[in-house]
């Protein structure tokens, strides 16, 4: 399953999680709990499960770096 970086990237505020979570200012817990309870949690919970923490943080650098933002 593939991740929606466009939803997951759609405001300021998930852009600024993102980023602290790629950059590791944030734990794997932490970048979940931020996003439990929204449209975007699923996306986010599948990410940590199918890719592990490690991986995902990799994944977020690159789908921001690619996008111009935060990265």
């Amino acid at each position: 399953m593939t991740t929606d970086w466009g939803t997951l990237l759609s405001s300021k505020q998930n852009v600024r999680t993102v980023t602290e979570f790629a950059h590791g200012e944030m734990s794997g817990r932490d970048f979940y709990s931020r996003f439990a309870n929204t449209d975007s949690g699923g996306i986010v919970r599948n990410l940590l499960r199918d890719n592990g923490v490690v991986y995902s943080k990799r994944l977020a650098r690159k789908a921001l770096s690619r996008r111009g933002v935060g990265a």
